[in-house]
């Protein structure tokens, strides 16, 4: 009898033990290293550098920008944009702030992202990826070291302007035309990533473009109606999109230290779209702010009379390229701690903690239409 209650005993000192050693397993909390956040891409991860950098006033520095949060600072919807919301669940105390921005806090990270960015040609008043990579080159040596480098996050979305320019460009553009055009960007896109990374960035985080066709402006320049979307560009999104996971597993596997994500953006918004009432969506074909047949196009601007809805929550678009702040919190939520049905092959959470150097030990996999489709009955999808 005493044997066992010494066994007893033994046993609870062991699991006290463990569980203060592990405080994972106490809270269910993974704890976040200070670490930064860094973004690249256009309008979409754009905190406020269109604005630094033209000549001109900007619509996104003005009201009915910024409406939920009485803000308007720069950023392409009606309040925080899927960055601000990362950088917040990663413990960041403060905003990531625009770079081209003066005198602004970069301790822990800065947004590099500027609308309308491209990754080929020259863009207005603008910067390509390849020139946000540089400008983040010349700010590095007085901000930050390469350790704290390596264990931070890089975002990256761009491309959308590339596909938007050259279908307006090139209308009649056969199938040969359109798969050179769309290896000839993710070329570019793999490009400009190994000079990122060579330039002490190791956690990747690349977000899929969005179903084009389906953008509200879309629906409005090319008249599909109402409820239909262009398929064309939808098409060559999909074309870009087939591409950037077998890309990144190639790099993960070939250069060291190399890690990351892909979050699937195209189904997110194509899931939104098709089973809208599910997220608490009652509009997803046209925007909250603007005019024309699906309200897209003028939002902010001086001279335009913009429609601007009762109730912006209940769209997925506020202007007609870019989501409400609800939506954007929804991905925000999706690309920290989503299943790998979202983000894969793990999410941002488990890309933050995961130990600088190792190889990964999961790799991008395709996926059906199908099965992506069904994610949005899962807990992990749907829950957000």
């Amino acid at each position: 009898m005493a044997n066992n209650c010494n066994l007893v005993s033994v046993l609870c000192v062991f699991l006290v033990l463990t569980l203060f050693h592990n405080p994972i397993a106490v809270s269910g909390q993974i704890n976040v290293p200070v670490v930064a956040l860094f973004t690249f891409g256009d309008s979409n991860f754009d905190a406020g550098n269109k604005q630094t950098l033209t000549k001109t006033l900007v619509a996104q520095g003005f009201w009915p920008y910024g409406k939920s949060r009485d803000d308007p600072n720069g950023k392409f919807s009606d309040g925080f944009i899927a960055p601000d919301f990362v950088g917040k669940f990663m413990k960041i105390p403060i905003a990531i702030p625009p770079a081209l921005q003066p005198n602004v806090n970069v301790s822990r990270g800065a947004s590099f992202a500027v609308a309308d960015a491209t990754l080929l040609g020259a863009p207005v008043e603008s910067l390509t990826l390849n020139q946000q990579v540089r400008k983040f080159n010349q700010m590095k040596a007085a901000n930050w070291n390469d350790d704290f480098l390596k264990k931070s996050v890089f975002m990256i979305y761009v491309g959308a302007n590339d596909y938007l320019n050259f279908t307006k460009n090139n209308p009649n553009a056969d199938a040969s035309a359109q798969q050179a055009f769309v290896t000839s960007v993710t070329n570019k896109l793999k490009n400009d990533i190994s000079l990122l990374y060579s330039s002490g960035a190791s956690k990747f985080v690349i977000q899929t473009l969005a179903p084009l066709g389906c953008l509200p402006i879309v629906r409005q320049e090319y008249n599909t109606g109402i409820d239909q979307c262009y398929e064309k560009l939808n098409d060559l999104a999909k074309q870009h999109n087939e591409k950037i996971g077998p890309m990144l597993n190639e790099m993960a596997r070939t250069t060291p230290g190399f890690q990351f994500t892909v979050f699937d953006f195209y189904n997110a918004i194509l899931t939104r779209t098709q089973r809208n009432q599910n997220f608490r969506f009652f509009v997803t074909n046209t925007s909250c702010c603007g005019v024309g047949t699906h309200d897209a196009y003028g939002c902010g601007l001086p001279n335009v009379h913009s429609r601007l809805c009762e109730y912006q929550r209940s769209y997925l678009f506020f202007d007609g390229r870019h989501n409400t702040e609800k939506a954007q919190e929804m991905f925000g939520h999706l690309l920290f701690g989503a299943d790998t049905n979202v983000v894969q092959p793990m999410n941002v959470r488990e890309l933050v903690v995961y130990p600088v150097d190792e190889p990964m030990r999961e790799f991008w996999v395709p996926t059906t239409t199908s099965a992506t489709v069904q994610a949005s009955d899962s807990r992990g999808y749907e829950y957000y």
